[in-house]
């Protein structure tokens, strides 16, 4: 659990939509985080995480992903151990992208979207992505290590309008 002192620990970021209507494509939506370096914090990302995998330091770990948004509640998860990751990261972007296999889709068009970022039972952020209607991802928060070491949350909501795989190139710039 953090304090105003001791700065962010381990957070778990949740996401969750409504299936789709019976007989149209699934909806799949997908946590994408990435990491970047004290020395190129804008850059290209030193790595990613996304769809059912880990970072090679195991800090960062997509536990559930869900391609339908079937079940109840949060459909799909990933914990961030920010105080485990190495002190070459400095900033972690965290994003949800909309898998566009099926035409283009945008967050207005599937229902009951909502993403949450909490550190133990405190929830740090929350958003249903309705200020970004018209967008195909969205990078939901930004980990910032300040300069004693510890890690603050930037919670913002930014659309973009880009397949994943631009996604994933654009979310950090």
């Amino acid at each position: 659990m953090s304090t105003f002192n001791k700065g962010i620990e381990k957070v778990e970021v949740t996401l969750k939509w409504d299936p789709s209507p019976l007989g149209t494509p699934d909806n799949d939506l997908d946590i994408v985080a990435a990491t970047y370096t004290a020395d190129a914090p804008h850059g290209d990302p030193a790595y990613l995480v996304h769809f059912d995998s880990r970072s090679p330091d195991g800090t960062i770990t997509l536990n559930r992903d869900s391609r339908t948004g079937q079940g109840f509640g949060f459909d799909e998860i990933m914990t961030l151990e920010l105080d485990r990751l190495s002190e070459t990261y400095t900033r972690v972007i965290v994003g949800v992208a909309i898998q566009q296999s099926e035409g283009r889709k945008v967050f207005g068009d599937i229902e009951g979207t909502a993403v949450r970022i909490r550190e133990g039972y405190t929830v740090l952020a929350e958003n249903d992505f309705a200020e970004v209607a018209g967008a195909t991802a969205a990078t939901v928060a930004e980990f910032l290590r300040d300069e004693s070491g510890q890690w603050r949350i930037h919670a913002t909501v930014r659309g973009f309008d880009t397949d994943p795989d631009g996604f994933a190139s654009l979310m950090g710039r």
